[in-house]
């Protein structure tokens, strides 16, 4: 397999693309998908929630919080999460830019 060359992109681009990959997984949707619906969590449940292993849920909850999605407070023997606010707007943003940019033309190929 090839080496990525990302500098051949912009910063924005290579941006888009990493937070993308953080909503490629379905088991990461659905992760965000019970934060937001619960607007915090502690880790079992979403064991519970998800039916996945607790291994699988941390690895997942690693990526989601290295990329800023979300954010983690330590409650007792547990980890509480939840959506992290500024990150998400800025997420939103860079989408939405780049949906909206696009103004369907009368005719295409």
């Amino acid at each position: 397999m090839g080496i990525t060359k990302t500098n051949l992109f912009t910063a924005e681009q290579n941006q888009l693309a990493t937070l993308a990959k953080a909503f490629a997984h379905p088991a990461r949707l659905a992760i965000l998908q019970y934060l937001i619906k619960s607007n915090a969590c502690i880790n079992s449940d979403l064991v519970e929630e998800l039916g996945l292993a607790q291994s699988t849920i941390s690895q997942h909850l690693k990526e989601l919080k290295h990329l800023g999605l979300i954010k983690g407070d330590i409650e007792g023997n547990s980890m509480c999460y939840c959506i992290d606010a500024k990150k998400w707007d800025e997420t939103k943003a860079l989408f939405s830019e780049l949906f909206e940019s696009y103004v369907n033309p009368a005719e295409c190929c």
